[in-house]
């Protein structure tokens, strides 16, 4: 842009020399030489600073990438975790949190039980297997008496 050759700078000095005198000249020289220096240490300063907040953002841009791919991955196993729950809740029977409270076992009386509900208490007597009864095992009112007989007539003797 600036194209300065031989011929410039010596007619600057000796432009420089009348105007100034030999005894300012030098003084001059090194005042200009010092402000020219300062103007290069700082426009190269100022570079430097750019490159490196343009290096510094190149360098965020994967790490911003692959934050979003962590968070979209963790919503995903976050959605995956709730319909499996739902599911399971679903297959046992357990209402969502949102819902009020089911009656659990301890609330439910011996004579609160409605025909047909499956609770610990109101088993029936089609319930009681012969694999799963054993003589010791039922408990009072939820199997009758001949089921108990039948169930202990079909198991082995302990030998």
């Amino acid at each position: 842009m600036f194209d300065v050759g031989f011929s410039e700078l010596l007619l600057l000095a000796v432009i420089g020399l009348l105007v100034l005198g030999p005894e300012r000249l030098p003084k001059v020289a090194r005042t200009l030489g010092g402000l020219t220096r300062k103007a290069r240490s700082s426009w190269l300063n100022l570079k430097r600073s750019i490159d490196t907040e343009i290096n510094a953002e190149e360098l965020k841009k994967p790490l911003k990438k692959m934050q979003d791919e962590v968070r979209s991955a963790v919503g995903g196993i976050d959605q995956q975790l709730k319909k499996a729950t739902a599911a399971v809740n679903s297959s046992v029977g357990v209402k969502s949190a949102d819902s009020p409270p089911a009656a659990t076992p301890d609330s439910v009386t011996p004579g609160s039980a409605t025909p047909g509900s499956a609770t610990p208490t109101s088993a029936t007597a089609d319930s009681a297997t012969p694999d799963s009864a054993t003589p010791g095992s039922a408990t009072s009112g939820s199997a009758t008496p001949a089921s108990t007989s039948t169930a202990s007539a079909t198991q082995p003797a302990d030998t």
